[in-house]
């Protein structure tokens, strides 16, 4: 494998409550799915109107262990926050 090469890749689907809600998600993530978590690399899209779709590809299980933690831990704290402000069910 080159230094380059991505051996591992994960997508995961998160199904929100509506479109609005995974719209907002979808903002609060961007700009943390622009940047490169070590040794990962992730894309955020939408599946559905109401569902984001999060790619990662992973130089080995490690960095894919932390960037999976790192960007699902983004994405409860983005629901977190929507439901204490009241804008998600």
């Amino acid at each position: 494998m080159s230094e380059g090469d991505d051996a591992w890749t994960a997508t995961v689907t998160v199904r929100l409550s509506d479109r609005r809600v995974a719209a907002m998600v979808e903002r609060a993530l961007w700009p943390e799915s622009a940047r490169e978590v070590p040794r990962a690399r992730a894309r955020l899209g939408r599946s559905a109107d109401d569902a984001l779709e999060l790619s990662i590809s992973a130089r080995d299980a490690g960095a894919m262990r932390a960037a999976l933690n790192t960007y699902l831990g983004w994405v409860h704290l983005s629901l977190t926050t929507a439901r204490a402000a009241g804008t998600a069910g």
